[in-house]
């Protein structure tokens, strides 16, 4: 029992489950985190899945532009199967995230990447949910990052990790007797991927068009600052300056960055507002 609510001598080991949850990198960490939260608010039903799932014209017409982020965080509602994507999800991607290095730039890319990958050719395909087919992608990646890792299904089948993807594939065809289109998806994807940041790289001299570029590096990567003289000479000198005059491109693109921004906001609100239908009293 102590070791289930984490020993209190010390008081450095918390919880464990808090534990595990702060270990993981900020990206896993919080897409578990949405996807837990949003199944529970349709076993909840304060939404429903009618308001979480991707269509081109709710997007795009209606301006219902949280389906972009929603399609790829709902699972199901509360049960064993989503404890089985959730238990994918957190294992796989916290170990592909890790591998990425300490900033989440590469990762955070590597998501962009195949988020609108699948947005892209979803009209193909019509799935209404996408966070399958993004796990699945993860899960290609890593496997074939990772050749000689033995893995084991059921306690039966023992196979290295390039077979993962083909084995959850064969083993969701004989469970629902359908083609697995998000299992085939993912391969796919993540396929594309790999083979731009994995094999075509020693091909060509380096060179890796899938790295993300400067400008996504510098939103989460920031320079180690430097308490030097002439840092210190630099930091007096822009201190003494004169202000520098904004450019009206920069003003107005701030400006319609909040007005896009809002609209966003607002029409979130107004997509999770249920409309009960009014009932008239019987005379």
């Amino acid at each position: 029992m102590d070791q289930m609510l984490g020993n209190g001598d010390g008081g450095q080991a918390g919880f464990p489950l808090e534990t595990w949850f702060w270990e993981m990198p900020v990206c896993t960490r919080w897409w578990t985190t949405a996807t837990v939260i949003t199944s529970a608010l349709v076993q909840c039903q304060i939404v429903t899945p009618f308001q979480l799932f991707y269509s081109f014209r709710a997007v795009f017409v209606k301006s219902q532009y949280w389906r972009l982020l929603t399609t790829f965080i709902y699972f199901g509602p509360l049960s064993l199967d989503l404890v089985f994507h959730v238990f994918f999800l957190t294992r796989y991607s916290r170990l592909l995230e890790e591998s990425s290095g300490r900033s989440p730039a590469h990762f955070s890319w590597l998501l962009l990447y195949a988020t609108t990958f699948l947005i892209c050719i979803n009209p193909l395909v019509s799935m209404p949910f996408l966070g399958h087919p993004l796990s699945s992608t993860l899960v290609y990646i890593w496997s074939r990052r990772n050749p000689d890792t033995q893995l084991s299904f059921l306690g039966l089948l023992v196979f290295t990790a390039p077979y993962l993807p083909w084995v959850l594939m064969g083993f969701s065809l004989v469970l629902h007797g359908t083609v697995p289109k998000d299992e085939m998806m993912g391969v796919v994807i993540g396929h594309i991927w790999y083979f731009f940041s994995d094999v075509y790289p020693p091909l060509h001299n380096g060179h890796r068009p899938f790295d993300p570029p400067m400008f996504w590096r510098r939103l989460f990567e920031r320079q180690p600052r430097e308490d030097t003289a002439d840092a210190i000479n630099n930091d007096i000198a822009v201190a003494a300056a004169p202000a520098p005059e904004y450019s009206w491109i920069g003003l107005v693109g701030g400006l319609l960055a909040e007005i896009c921004f809002s609209r966003i906001v607002v029409s979130m609100c107004r997509g999770f507002v249920v409309i009960r239908p009014h009932r008239s009293r019987k005379q």
